[in-house]
Formats: structure tokens, sequence, C-alpha cells
């Protein structure tokens, strides 16, 4: 925030610093993946798949970078679902009523979501055609 003399004001929420700020900011997003899973049926679903890919990912004969690729992919779905359902609380806590500009934000986060979906796809079946099929 800037006050208007043009200094800078800071949060009064952020008053930890250091190692106390570390272990704050791990407890919320703890919190933050906790309240995913109990709230969020998309979440819990794309959990379920990355559960299950990891391990394939690391049994089956991939080189190094080709199992961070296939990894990578898959956690980047739960960042993009958890920015999404954020998106939504925040549109849900403003007001339930219909709005076009809320319509928009959710539209938008669902197709960054679907297109993580599509990134994560793409590496899967390139890299594991590429190794059943070479």
């Amino acid at each position: 925030m800037t006050k208007s003399d043009g200094s800078q004001s800071h949060s009064p929420y952020k008053i930890n610093r250091g190692l106390t700020h570390a272990w704050h900011a791990t407890r919320n997003s703890w919190n933050g993946i906790v309240s995913a899973v109990r709230e969020e049926d998309a979440f819990r679903q794309e959990l379920i798949v990355t559960a299950c890919g990891v391990p394939l990912a690391l049994l089956l004969p991939f080189s190094a970078v080709e199992r961070l690729m296939l990894i990578g992919s898959l956690v980047l779905i739960l960042i993009v679902e958890l920015l999404n359902s954020s998106i939504e609380a925040v549109i849900d806590r403003i007001s339930l009523e219909h709005n076009g500009l809320s319509k928009r934000a959710k539209d938008y986060g669902s197709a960054a979501v679907t297109l993580s979906l599509m990134i994560c796809a793409a590496v899967w079946i390139t890299l594991t055609y590429r190794l059943f099929a070479g």
C-alpha cells in the first residue's frame, strides 16, 4: 500500500519475518491443500491422477528430464486448479448473484485448468509413445 505522501505502508497481517514467516507460510500452504482436498472435487480427482502418475513416471524407464516433465506436468494441473479454486472462492465471497464479470473470471480460471490438462496430456502421450514405439 502507498500512503498519500508516497511512502510505503505495510500490511498489518505481515508481521512475521525470517523463520517465523517461513513457518506460517508453510502452515498456511498446508491448510490450503487440506481445504482443497476437503472442498474441491476437481482437486481430489486431479490429486488421485497425480498419485497414480508419479509412481508410474518413477517406475518406467524414463530419463531424469523426462521424469521431471511427466511429474511437473501433473503438479502444474494441481497448481492451476488451486489458483482457479481461489478465484472462484473470492468471487463467491463477493456475491453469489449472476454477474458477467464474475462469470468471465470463472471461465478464465476454468480455461487455464483445461490448458494445463492439455499440456499434461501432450507430455504424457509424447513420452509414453516414444517409450513404447521406440
